[in-house]
């Protein structure tokens, strides 16, 4: 079974700092991967290799197969929905439009073009997945934040990909709205086994229960990977934010938490 993404050694400068070093990603099919780190730590350089949006300084990236920087990046991006809430959209498509955008790999609908009926169908079919059917016709300022965020998700779907990348989905969210997101996102795992994906976030808690393995970085090197269970831990994370942060996992969700000290001269209990 090939994997799904590969990255090896990788190495990335930009105006001659280091960014990235020595990182290493294997993702399987099938595979959900968490990224986690600080802010700066170079998660979203790592999901660029991952998107087929930039090349490494030195190392290797494959993705789908496909080694970066002997291949179509565009060609092969066509095989990868990406999810990200800063999405830049500006006019009043519908929740379908929105979703048909996903075919084009655009922002609007392009100029002359007609879905076939069969797009169509698969549009609204993904709108039901994601709990959209009865807004398919609401339109994108009308739209909740939550809303938006399922939408993007169903346009990612779209044209069918191999890998998922989520950029911080749940930005801006409040609890619920999060919530309803995270039950999306944990229904894929059923709707399509072979789907692999990597969710970007600084947050424990906003990690969906299907989370199988996890990247952590700080500074631009890894901190831990693997296994969630084995990656995610009191001491990788502590290690990676640089503070003493208890973790902890009920119900196959995580939380984080400042580990309490005792105040001066009190001796622990």
């Amino acid at each position: 079974m090939n994997p799904v993404i590969h990255l090896d050694s990788i190495v990335f400068r930009r105006a001659g700092r280091v960014i990235l070093d020595d990182i290493g990603l294997l993702v399987q099919p099938g595979e959900h991967w968490a990224l986690l780190g600080p802010n700066g730590a170079g998660k979203s350089t790592i999901l660029g290799f991952c998107g087929a949006r930039i090349h490494p300084t030195s190392g290797t990236a494959e993705v789908l197969g496909h080694r970066i920087g002997r291949v179509a990046l565009h060609d092969l991006r066509r095989s990868i929905g990406h999810v990200d809430p800063r999405h830049p959209i500006t006019s009043s498509l519908t929740a379908t439009e929105v979703v048909l955008t996903g075919l084009t790999g655009s922002i609007e609908l392009l100029m002359r073009w007609e879905p076939a009926a069969a797009d169509l169908a698969r549009a609204h079919e993904l709108l039901d997945l994601v709990g959209l059917g009865a807004r398919r016709d609401a339109e994108w300022p009308t739209m909740s934040q939550g809303e938006r965020g399922r939408a993007l998700i169903a346009r990612a779907l779209m044209p069918r990909p191999k890998l998922l990348l989520l950029d911080e989905p749940t930005t801006g969210l409040d609890v619920a709205a999060r919530e309803q997101l995270l039950e999306t996102i944990d229904q894929l795992e059923h709707d399509d086994p072979s789907l692999a994906s990597v969710l970007v976030t600084h947050h424990l808690e906003e990690l969906p229960t299907s989370t199988s393995h996890a990247l952590v970085i700080s500074h631009g090197r890894t901190v831990a990977a693997g296994p969630v269970e084995a990656a995610l831990t009191t001491a990788t994370i502590s290690t990676a934010f640089e503070h003493p942060i208890e973790v902890e996992r009920m119900d196959g969700r995580w939380s984080a938490r400042t580990v309490r000290r005792p105040a001066a001269g009190v001796p622990a209990s």
